[in-house]
């Protein structure tokens, strides 16, 4: 069993495996290519209950006809009981609102720790459906809300009710029966910390496994209400949905910019999550075997991501693209393959040669999927504690060769060049979002959030570099006397510098900043499919599709949902 100790001799020292530099793999374009992998974090939450074999069951099922009403579901997990409890409420098509400035919404929700009674179920029920404007206490660690899928819910009812099939090749453009608009945890609106989900709840102790547990029942409870309602409807001819049809369902997701200062704000934490799948990707460089079953499943998921690209609709000009190219960068792939492979190095520096970012990492996705014994272990080092420490001692000599060693990317940036220092990150009050605008906007630039990691360290270097020409031998302390201003980014610099990554290596104030990638990143990491920008600061995309149902628990689990395919029908 893999150990602390073992993953930093693995990363560090003498005898570290080949990981790749983070002038690669933090850059910021690349961050924005990954794909969802072994270690996302919906792949890890269902291995660990499909493994542990959790016990989910409807506690109260009270919806009429219409789908409408109260449901809770009990889970029984190897360490706790908890409660889903989901409210489902008459939505006018008037009032269906994705954005998080909405006020109602179709299904609202919240995982809770322990059993609910009549009492506290009331509770809930007067708070919850209000989300921001309601507040809960430290039982509840995780909330959210959904709205129906106008393309998709209607068509699926109807279709069951008459006794038919939904047309796979129908629900395939859209994929999802609902999708969330927000899932909030982490102490918001009252809600249990991080601190205390972390120590207390040993089953949500990974990051986000609580919001991603959320987004798997509401996926379950998507399926179940449209049944319901089918069956009310026509119980004479209704027909429940295939199961091969049902996993192919998931849930839709609208993420917005209210995820990019997540990347820059936890860097220890992004640390941690890219030093596991780069430690994953390094092992397999070594010690991965390559046999016959090793090519036979090379070759059969290099076809799945190719079909399951070519299925991925999007309007969106970039992101067609970009599908294009992996299309493309995969033939090339299995072409290389067939005539000279035997190498798992050479074929990562043949795709870096010929491939598309795009293609290169959805390649170090295939490899991770084809070595669940090097990888998945690495499971359990997902999580940091993020603090960021101040070293007063520090001689600035020091302090001055890291930057330039470690933040030598952001002293390559011409930060006076037209258009460097043009954009300005804010929350806007009114809309209770980050947002983009100008630093010409005075009342924007007031409220901008420090994201401009790569300036501060600029700004950092050259007060220090004036500062060390009268005091060369001065400490990090008396240097902090002198630039208090400085605290925070020498705090950032310090402890970053325990890292092998973190870091995001670009100008984030440039004009042409693109936050799609980090929105990208993120998602990666969470494991979701079928990136569908509808602009360039928000994206649609699936979450679970594919995976297991609540009934499979129990029964024969290969793991094997990666890429997911439309089913033949």
């Amino acid at each position: 069993m893999t150990t602390p100790a073992a993953i930093q001799t693995s990363l560090r020292g003498d005898n570290a495996l080949p990981l790749r530099p983070a002038s690669q793999v933090m850059d910021l374009e690349r961050l924005g290519a990954l794909h969802q992998s072994r270690l996302s974090f919906m792949r890890t939450l269902v291995r660990r209950i499909m493994r542990e074999r959790w016990q989910i069951e409807p506690a109260r099922f009270e919806l009429d006809n219409d789908g409408y009403g109260t449901v809770v579901y009990e889970v029984h997990a190897p360490h706790g009981l908890f409660s889903f409890v989901l409210f489902s409420d008459y939505l006018s098509p008037e009032e269906r609102n994705d954005r998080v400035i909405a006020t109602k919404w179709d299904l609202t929700m919240a995982l809770v720790e322990g059993s609910v009674d009549d009492i506290y179920l009331e509770k809930l029920r007067q708070n919850v459906p209000k989300q921001e404007a309601g507040r809960v206490d430290a039982r509840v660690f995780v909330l959210s809300r959904a709205n129906r899928s106008a393309r998709n819910f209607d068509y699926v009812v109807d279709q069951l009710s008459q006794g038919e099939q939904p047309d796979v090749e129908k629900i395939a453009k859209v994929g999802y029966l609902y999708r969330t608009t927000a899932v909030y945890g982490s102490g918001k609106l009252g809600m249990a910390d991080w601190e205390k989900v972390r120590t207390k709840h040993k089953d949500f102790a990974r990051p986000f496994a609580g919001e991603m547990f959320v987004c798997l029942m509401l996926r379950n409870f998507s399926l179940t209400q449209a049944e319901h309602i089918a069956r009310h409807k026509s119980p004479e001819t209704f027909q429940p949905m295939d199961a091969d049809i049902k996993r192919y369902f998931g849930i839709g997701n609208s993420t917005g910019l209210g995820m990019a200062p997540y990347l820059v704000n936890h860097p220890l934490l992004i640390n941690q999550w890219i030093e596991m799948r780069e430690l994953a990707l390094a092992r397999i460089r070594v010690l991965g075997n390559i046999n016959n079953r090793t090519r036979q499943g090379l070759d059969e998921l290099i076809e799945r991501c190719a079909l399951h690209t070519a299925e991925t609709i999007t309007e969106d000009e970039w992101q067609t693209n970009n599908n294009q190219l992996v299309l493309k960068d995969l033939d090339a792939l299995k072409a290389y393959i067939d005539s000279d492979f035997n190498d798992w190095n050479a074929l990562l520096n043949w795709s870096e040669e010929h491939c598309s970012v795009q293609g290169q990492e959805m390649l170090v996705s295939i490899m991770l999927e084809l070595y669940p014994e090097l990888v998945d272990d690495l499971e359990e080092y997902h999580s940091a504690e993020e603090f960021l420490d101040l070293d007063p001692l520090m001689p600035l000599q020091t302090l001055k060769s890291v930057i330039e060693t470690r933040y030598d990317w952001a002293l390559d940036i011409d930060f006076d060049a037209e258009g460097a220092r043009e954009t300005c990150w804010y929350r806007s009050e009114e809309k209770m979002e980050p947002r983009l605008g100008s630093v010409a906007d005075a009342e924007a630039k007031n409220k901008q959030m420090a994201l401009g990691v790569g300036y501060a360290v600029r700004k950092c270097y050259d007060q220090l570099s004036e500062y060390m020409q009268e005091h060369p031998d001065h400490t990090t302390a008396r240097f902090m006397v002198a630039r208090p201003k400085m605290r925070g980014i020498v705090r950032r610099i310090q402890s970053m510098n325990r890292c092998i990554y973190g870091d995001i290596q670009a100008n984030l104030l440039d004009r042409n900043i693109l936050p799609m990638h980090l929105l990208r990143c993120k998602l990666a990491f969470f494991g979701v499919s079928k990136f569908d920008p509808r602009s360039r600061l928000w994206v649609r995309n699936t979450m679970f599709q594919g995976a297991p149902l609540l009934e499979d628990i129990g029964q024969t689990f290969n793991d094997d949902w990666f890429m997911p395919l439309s089913p033949k029908q």
